[in-house]
């Protein structure tokens, strides 16, 4: 079975990005591909109001010992600091609720009923922009990104990523400039040395094509067509996670069922199966949820939270989440009969509304990023486009000997809307979240008739497996 996403997240004005669809034949030597492109674009302009031309808003002065951030970093010591496991815990946790957050604001639509998004992507970025904000600026970054209270938070974050590039999880990251166009030294060199990312003179696209087309390993061509006029910065990074399920799914037991989308409507979807597939789920009856976790040999998980009520909507239970403490909870692994829908989706929205009403608004509109460069600044808009695809190509094949499976054997059927999180084992950082609400958008909706009438999640009281019945 692979997992193949491919996820774009950009801050431009105007900036339509249309990469290419994954295809069969990528990734041939791998069950799981995760990729992840943010670019972030800042315009320098003069700020307009009512028609007329004004110089630029003064924001008011914050002195700098009021960041714990800032002031720990200004002491010199965190480049050479030893975090402990606790300290990328807390980074992890607050990518999580940004995340979280962000999940609450995206809107879905007939059109794009599903949501699916990088965390860790977007926590990059905004952490990469905070390195020059100033004043009050910097404090919204750091509040939205929850890192106000964590001293030397950008050396631990730079830490958690090169854990995460241990376990399969490959990030790039460049700063395209226009040629005329001087960034801040100290910008140039915290940018380098804590976000791996190099200064390069901003020339056309193709150059920013080709190196796109390279870090994604040819996954994404041609990312954008057309460059805002008035852009002097962007700041690109692309996450790659490469990972392999240490249970595979059999292609020759995928078959056509049906997926509940509420208590009226439902989809016929590809169902993979694993008749006897090692799962350690929990349920959760005060949140009214069941959750699985799906193990990748990379110390990387696929965690599903499903709603037990059938009247609840997925995405009522995302605020009360708290994913990390669900991980802890999960009880050991046991075999089950497993099914999950094969998934081939697409994401695409501004997302400059959504940071607005987290509280980053003055991102797009008076920013104090004199930490970048002298001028003013602004955040032109924030595009965002995503594609997640699951599916048992390249699966290695089951032993000839069909397993039959017992009715008393406990199941796990993935049959309705459901909370996703790709996450790293030990420090809990999400690569990806989102809500699937239908797996085959496209498709015509089943009739009644066609609902088998004996669909069931039995439970097991000794393992405290649940299996439950899905929307009537």
């Amino acid at each position: 079975m692979r997992l193949r996403t491919s996820l774009q997240h950009s801050f431009a004005l105007d900036v339509r990005v249309f990469p290419r669809r994954l295809g069969k034949a990528d990734c041939k030597d791998m069950d799981v591909s995760v990729f992840a492109l943010l670019l972030l674009c800042l315009s320098g302009q003069t700020l307009t109001v009512l028609g007329t031309t004004e110089p630029p808003v003064t924001l008011p002065s914050v002195p700098d010992n009021t960041s714990l951030v800032h002031e720990a970093e200004q002491e010199g010591d965190c480049q050479t600091r030893q975090f402990s496991q606790e300290a990328k815990r807390a980074v992890g946790a607050a990518i999580m609720k940004l995340g979280l957050h962000l999940l609450e604001k995206l809107q879905t639509s007939p059109e794009q009923p599903n949501v699916i998004m990088s965390p860790l992507s977007i926590s990059l970025a905004l952490s990469q922009l905070a390195l020059g904000a100033k004043n009050e600026t910097e404090a919204l970054l750091l509040a939205a990104l929850h890192a106000q209270d964590m001293p030397c938070y950008h050396w631990i974050l730079h830490k958690t990523v090169q854990h995460l590039g241990v376990h399969a999880l490959k990030v790039a990251s460049r700063m395209y400039l226009k040629p005329d166009f001087e960034l801040k030294q100290a910008f140039v060199e915290e940018s380098r040395r804590i976000y791996s990312s190099e200064p390069k003179p901003l020339l056309g696209l193709e150059e920013i094509n080709q190196w796109v087309e390279n870090a994604t390993h040819g996954q994404i061509t041609k990312f954008l067509s057309s460059l805002p006029s008035n852009v002097v910065l962007m700041l690109v990074n692309v996450v790659h996670f490469k990972g392999e399920w240490q249970a595979r799914f059999d292609p020759r037991f995928t078959s056509r069922d049906l997926f509940y989308i509420d208590s009226k409507d439902t989809v016929y979807v590809d169902m993979m199966q694993g008749p006897k597939y090692p799962l350690s789920i929990l349920v959760d009856n005060d949140m009214g949820i069941q959750v699985a976790s799906f193990a990748f040999k990379e110390g990387m998980s696929f965690m599903v939270v499903m709603p037990i009520a059938d009247d609840v909507n997925v995405s009522a239970i995302v605020p009360r989440l708290d994913p990390s403490d669900l991980y802890d909870r999960l009880p050991r692994v046991t075999n089950m009969q497993v099914k999950l829908p094969k998934i081939k989706l697409e994401y695409s929205q501004d997302l400059t509304d959504s940071l607005t009403l987290m509280g980053l608004g003055q991102l797009f509109s008076t920013p104090d990023l004199s930490g970048i460069a002298d001028g003013f600044l602004t955040v032109s808009s924030l595009q965002h486009k995503s594609s997640m695809e699951l599916h048992e190509e390249g699966a290695e094949a089951a032993a000839s000997t069909a397993v039959i499976v017992s009715r008393s054997n406990p199941t796990f059927t993935v049959n309705q809307p459901f909370f996703f999180a790709i996450m790293d084992d030990t420090t809990r950082t999400p690569l990806f979240l989102g809500v699937i609400t239908n797996p085959n958008p496209g498709a015509s909706s089943a009739t009644q008739s066609d609902h088998p009438s004996n669909v069931t999640f039995p439970f097991n009281k000794e393992s405290s497996e649940v299996l439950l019945s899905p929307p009537k």
